[in-house]
């Protein structure tokens, strides 16, 4: 079994009951853990999922950790997963030439974050904290809290991810994103239909979380006009799509690029982010609710990196 967990929001999983659910079956549980490489080295954090009894755990440690670029790393917990067939199929997809800095940036954090890492984040903690408190008490703007734990199926939460919805300001988060990126020279992790999300890490320090509060400060008081619609998000049991085709037999099938794909079977896979997520797969058979929420997502500022139309004008289909 596969879990993306935690999200780019730092909502967490129930990992621990979920491994004892797939080990209970002889099911091995691998978990995307891309947003969670300093959960080891601090309490607060959601607990790390190789200590929470998955088999496998991916890390991404330049997204929350201090990795550069691609650095990631592969942890590899219980028995179920023989670690010689592991190491054979990584050696299908690995280079023979693998770069030093990424394994020295890999070596790097993981010296510095065990040497010092529950000092370092314990502070971070502190300083968002603090943010948190200051920015939910700013008009018309709503921060997301561990309230949340308990509400759909959210068991954990990441406190160094600062989410606030600006809705009541009648603004998209694409547009706050992009207006903190022009205005602030400030980059936000994310804007969405109504959020923008701060991926905040023991590397800020006291002068960039006052930088970050003075953006929203004069975001709250001086808001911009809203420029685009905000896109409707339908029901998500609408965006799941029906298996037509193998995803390898539509990929290479045959194709053509139409207008309107409503009714056709993708020969693409298509993944708005955030979440990153594909909304569509190759052999899933084209809805309208998902053309209209790609195609509003993209009018209001989605990022969509991997289309075969950049502009969601076309789509790529199995032809006829």
């Amino acid at each position: 079994m596969l879990a993306i967990t935690p999200t780019e929001y730092g909502t967490g999983a129930d990992v621990r009951n979920i491994a004892a659910a797939c080990h209970a079956r002889g099911i091995p549980l691998l978990v995307d853990e891309a947003w969670g490489a300093h959960f080891p080295f601090h309490p607060e954090p959601p607990t790390a999922a190789v200590r929470a009894g998955a088999d496998i755990v991916v890390q991404s440690l330049h997204k929350a950790g201090g990795g550069l670029c691609q650095a990631s790393i592969l942890l590899l917990g219980g028995d179920l997963v023989d670690p010689v067939d592991l190491r054979l199929r990584l050696d299908l997809i690995t280079t023979t030439s693998p770069s030093a800095l990424l394994y020295g940036s890999i070596d790097g954090f993981r010296r510095h974050l065990v040497a010092e890492g529950e000092e370092l984040i314990g502070r971070a903690l502190d300083r968002v904290a603090a943010l948190r408190e200051r920015v939910a008490a700013l008009p018309r703007l709503s921060v997301l809290g561990e309230s949340i734990i308990g509400h759909d199926s959210v068991a954990e939460w990441d406190p160094l991810k600062l989410s606030v919805d600006v809705g009541e300001l009648g603004l998209t988060g694409y547009q706050v994103r992009q207006w903190f990126e022009e205005e602030q020279k400030l980059t936000l992790q994310l804007g969405d239909s109504r959020r923008v999300v701060c991926s905040l890490s023991y590397a800020d320090d006291d002068a960039a979380f006052e930088r970050l509060y003075r953006g929203f400060a004069t975001l709250a008081n001086d808001p911009p006009e809203p420029d685009r619609p905000a896109p409707v998000v339908p029901p998500l049991e609408d965006l799941n799509l029906k298996q037509a085709m193998s995803p390898r037999d539509a990929f290479f099938a045959r194709t053509e690029q139409v207008k309107d794909p409503v009714g056709r079977i993708a020969a693409e896979m298509v993944s708005p982010y955030p979440p990153g997520v594909p909304a569509v797969l190759p052999g899933e058979r084209f809805n309208a609710a998902v053309v209209e929420y790609l195609r509003a997502g993209k009018a209001a500022g989605m990022t969509v990196p991997d289309a075969s139309d950049p502009d969601l004008e076309t789509f790529r289909v199995v032809a006829d």
